[in-house]
């Protein structure tokens, strides 16, 4: 009898140990691949790669060092694959996009955070709420929100000249940024005014977000333990077990930061489906008359067929994912887009001219506003060398074989022209790294220089075929998973540029503003802070008042 019982006991706990180890006894055509060698067996390169400062260092050495491709090791042995090369992004974006899933922990991650919204789902439910949502993101949807933008952006603008009318060294162009990227999603996603955008008005809503993507980060490898958490009985218990059972104050803390927005996001949702009960005349009294994204999709939910109707859990899914992904990383870059100015002041001269020509006191229109070259040139290039998400990650579901766009040498000393990827490995796709690749940009590929775009990109940038479904990069990826908004965020950062450069010089601070590494990176004021901020010098032009 105690034979059997210690046979029941001993059986899986074997089984455990062997899925724990097998990657460190087990070799795998992987380990032919160079990269870096393993700081620890127990959390490989994990420790660096989210290290917030340190995290930095890492990216660069294997974008500098390797050819398209390094192996980086995970948790006890786990081999993870680094992928900048173009041809082997296309294969794992595009062409084989079906057999590599956004991660498993990033799934399940996102579904704990947002609900089954677009950053949360796969397979058919994913194309299908894209599809649902693919007409408010056209560019015949943007060109009709321009207006709104405006009235955004030059509430913006007076907010920052009564701050700057009375202390114009220490202005929080992140905050403002921040504050404004909410606001216009509030209005033209949601139908709805979250700040006033004055000086003294307290957002909290603004402030949950800037703080969520510290937080997240701050949990480093615990993110990857969401997969085999997320499913353990059923909703109610395993909140219960969150509320009761974990203590760690960074776990905690980030919960706090997804119960508020989740709360907020039903409230939006409830006051949007009281006005349509109410009527037409109803909407049209909101903030955007009905024409933002929140308002047409759910009217587009309520004709379509059952099966192509979105569940009350996704619509909560969209609006929550809408928020918290329009906000921070648009915010990021124009912060990111403001201080190049600042740091190259005859760009920012060259741009305020082309503006103030363009505009000639007036608002710019949207087809001219996002074709003005030399705007177009500072925000790709800025995009392209800084993008605010780093990477993203994918797992393999079959044993597949990635082809190359050129060979690299394998640990054994034999050129490889192709990579055998077993089943269930995990793939980084290095956003930075590519776009950074200098057999794709060239030498200069670190150096930010807008005029690069200005003439006829070099053959080896149209040849490259770089996956991404934004000019020859992949900051906003690409395939089925690309970025759905990305037209919203270009004509947002091009308006707020427009409106701002018209009125203000930017200059550095005194203070040392810190990029720190994070799903969306964020500056801080130097490296101790945890606080996203970046102060700069603004200053009121001349001949030009509120």
């Amino acid at each position: 009898m105690l034979a059997t019982i210690l046979a029941v006991i001993a059986l899986p706990l074997a089984i455990g140990a062997w899925w724990l180890l097998k990657d460190l006894i087990i070799r795998s055509p992987l380990d032919n691949i160079p990269g870096p060698r393993s700081p620890s067996w127990l959390s490989g390169h994990l420790e660096r790669l989210f290290h917030r400062h340190n995290g930095w260092k890492l990216h660069n050495e294997l974008s500098d060092n390797y050819s398209g491709v390094a192996r980086i090791n995970g948790a006890l042995g786990k081999r993870i694959l680094y992928l900048f090369d173009p041809t082997a992004l296309h294969s794992v974006i595009i062409k084989d996009q079906q057999f590599y899933e956004e991660a498993s922990f990033s799934i399940s991650f996102n579904n704990l955070m947002f609900g089954p919204g677009l950053v949360s789902t796969l397979h058919d439910q994913h194309r299908k709420q894209r599809k649902m949502l693919n007409p408010v993101f056209s560019i015949a949807h943007m060109r009709h929100m321009t207006p709104i933008f405006y009235q955004v952006a030059h509430k913006l603008r007076s907010g920052i000249e009564r701050q700057v009318r009375q202390s114009p060294d220490d202005v929080d162009v992140l905050n403002w940024a921040g504050r404004t990227a909410l606001e216009l999603i509030g209005q033209g996603g949601l139908g709805y005014s979250f700040d006033p955008l004055v000086e003294d008005a307290k957002n909290k809503y603004g402030d949950v977000i800037k703080a969520t993507l510290p937080a997240m980060f701050s949990l480093g490898g615990l993110l990857f333990l969401t997969p085999y958490v997320a499913n353990l009985g059923p909703p109610a218990f395993r909140r219960w077990v969150l509320d009761n059972l974990i203590p760690n104050p960074k776990i905690q803390y980030f919960k706090g930061l997804v119960d508020y927005m989740t709360k907020q996001a039903k409230d939006l949702i409830a006051m949007k489906r009281l006005a349509f009960e109410a009527g037409d005349e109803a909407v049209m009294q909101q903030v955007g008359e009905g024409k933002d994204i929140m308002s047409i999709l759910m009217r587009a939910n309520m004709v379509a067929s059952e099966s192509e109707k979105l569940t009350e859990e996704e619509l909560l899914g969209q609006m929550t994912t809408l928020i918290f992904a329009a906000t921070d990383t648009t915010s990021g870059a124009l912060a990111q887009i403001f201080q190049l100015l600042a740091q190259h002041p005859d760009v920012q001269e060259r741009l305020r001219e082309e503006i103030l020509q363009a505009g000639c006191g007036q608002d710019i229109p949207y087809d001219q506003v996002v074709d003005l070259p030399y705007m177009d040139a500072v925000c790709r290039e800025t995009l392209r060398l800084y993008p605010p998400a780093t990477d993203v990650y994918r797992d393999s579901t079959k044993d597949m074989v990635l082809p190359l766009s050129k060979p690299i040498r394998g640990v054994d000393g034999k050129y490889m022209n192709e990579l055998a990827v077993p089943k269930d490995t995990r793939i980084i796709v290095a956003i930075r790294a590519c776009n950074r690749n200098k057999d794709i940009w060239g030498e200069d590929a670190h150096e930010w220089k807008p005029e690069r775009w200005l003439s006829s990109l070099p053959s080896s940038v149209t040849d490259a075929r770089v996956p991404g479904v934004y000019s020859n990069m992949m900051t906003f990826l690409g395939g089925g998973r690309s970025c759905i908004g990305f037209k919203f965020s270009q004509l947002e950062m091009k308006v707020v540029l427009s409106v701002l450069l018209g009125s203000f010089k930017f200059s550095l601070s005194d203070k040392e503003v810190v990029w720190n590494l994070a799903p969306a990176k964020y500056p801080t004021v130097g490296k101790t802070s945890t606080k996203p901020s970046m102060p700069m010098k603004v200053e009121l032009l001349k001949n030009t008042s509120s």
